[in-house]
């Protein structure tokens, strides 16, 4: 038997939260990662891209708007290249999960992003994000294969 790390959350960090997903983001940082053990960020990943699949994504902004209703963030494009995208998610939800006294990150997000670049550009994607937590904003590169 592994030995688990237990989280504790305070009323004072779902209040932090303030997010109207906050039932949602409990699930997402602590359980599935209590769940998922230490393949939690891969599993993440791939639950992201097959989330995609269940989309009808037309255009990169179909996928912004997506993101928008389920609550990622707020996406942005910044740099549209041949080989690479590079995209900015912000929000005050996001400022609030990355202010949050437990682990977040942004795997989930990445493998959708991934997918529906995928399914616009008709090549293969994969995606990592990076998070700035002192500006409270996670960033997304983008990169296809050679065509």
């Amino acid at each position: 038997m592994t030995n688990q790390q237990t989280t504790v959350i305070s009323v004072h960090d779902l209040e932090a939260l303030h997010t109207e997903g906050v039932g949602f983001d409990i699930l997402r940082y602590v359980s599935l990662p209590e769940l998922l053990g230490e393949e939690s960020p891969t599993l993440l990943y791939f639950m992201g891209r097959k989330l995609a699949r269940k989309f009808d994504i037309q255009t990169v902004d179909d996928v912004i708007h997506i993101f928008t209703l389920l609550g990622f963030g707020r996406l942005e494009v910044v740099k549209d290249k041949r080989k690479s995208m590079t995209f900015q998610l912000m929000s005050d939800a996001v400022a609030s999960r990355l202010q949050a006294s437990f682990s977040t990150d942004f795997r989930l997000e990445a493998g959708f992003l991934a997918e529906a670049l995928h399914i616009i550009e008709n090549r293969d994607c994969e995606c990592v994000e990076t998070i700035n937590k002192r500006i409270h904003q996670v960033e997304f590169k983008a990169m296809f294969s050679v065509d």
